[in-house]
């Protein structure tokens, strides 16, 4: 039986935060995890809409995510996609049959009127997940990569073209007439504790930072916030955390990032490798925490989110 914890709100990406939410899930009362989840790598495909970020939370918390990939059905089929190529289509985003099952009702729903948040509740429900999964905003923010090849949309940029063009700047088209969905910033306020996952500080955090209220709510709750570092020892844990930091003149380094949440963040959790960068870090402001962020099994995973939610 899970013991009783804080009600904890968790912002997150995708594949790395699904990792240390899973650790969460195991280690509390599911139903007091909130999930605030970036929206900006959402994409529309063959006439689908995709939120990538919402769907590897959610298929993660269900259970049923590929455990080698961190994204789509554990033992996924790609028949549908095969055949999309045949008939011309394009093929670089690799979307699974049942997988697309999920992209099928997204649309259909957001066709009949309902929103993004409303279309996360009816899938994290039908997959049987306790805890709340909200969209950081309804509308659109598609997060547009200005590189050396010209603007790309970040599913371009990552998937398409492997992130190899050089990062110029970073833009969330359109956040600033956006509102953040519903509940989202009730449960920032409500929380005992909030949580940034180790996700992408500049396009997984960033896109959710960017809307509009969501940061200051971050700041009038400084001290109960905790953020784990997605950099260890120089390198991004997933994904191109540490060349993109670097490309756009930040330090790809613990002490870098927490220079990008040093406003809105009071403890920060960083890898026994940086330890040496613990003074650096406090005299940003924050307070360090030493613990073990490198999560390749589950047992590291609950180890984790036990130290997090620790008092």
């Amino acid at each position: 039986m899970p013991r009783k914890h804080p009600k904890i709100t968790a912002l997150a990406g995708g594949v790395g935060a699904s990792k240390l939410l899973l650790g969460l899930y195991a280690e509390m009362n599911p139903r007091d995890l909130t999930v605030v989840v970036n929206t900006g790598d959402d994409i529309t495909l063959h006439g689908l809409k995709i939120s990538p970020d919402l769907d590897i939370v959610t298929y993660t918390l269900a259970g049923i995510i590929d455990p080698k990939k961190g994204w789509g059905f554990r033992g996924e089929t790609f028949h549908a996609l095969k055949r999309l190529i045949i008939y011309g289509r394009e093929n670089w985003f690799n979307l699974g049959d049942r997988d697309l099952a999920t992209h099928i009702h997204r649309t259909a729903l957001l066709g009949e009127g309902k929103s993004l948040a409303e279309v996360a509740e009816s899938i994290r429900l039908a997959l049987g997940v306790k805890s709340r999964i909200l969209p950081m905003a309804n509308e659109a923010v598609p997060t547009i990569i200005d590189s050396n090849e010209g603007p790309l949309h970040f599913q371009e940029y990552l998937v398409k073209r492997r992130a190899e063009p050089i990062v110029r700047g970073i833009r969330f088209q359109g956040v600033e007439s956006v509102k953040p969905a519903p509940g989202v910033l009730e449960s920032i306020r409500e929380a005992d504790r909030i949580l940034i996952c180790p996700s992408n500080p500049l396009i997984s955090i960033g896109p959710i930072l960017a809307v509009p209220g969501i940061r200051e709510a971050l700041r009038d709750r400084r001290k109960d916030v905790i953020a784990v570092c997605p950099i260890v020892g120089g390198k991004s844990l997933k994904g191109p955390s540490d060349k993109m930091l670097a490309q756009l003149g930040h330090d790809s380094s613990a002490t870098g990032v927490a220079k990008l949440y040093a406003d809105f963040t009071a403890i920060y959790a960083i890898d026994p490798q940086d330890k040496s960068q613990s003074t650096a870090i406090s005299a940003l402001g924050l307070r360090p925490v030493v613990l073990p962020t490198v999560m390749k099994t589950l047992t590291h995973k609950r180890r984790l989110a036990r130290a997090l939610l620790s008092p």
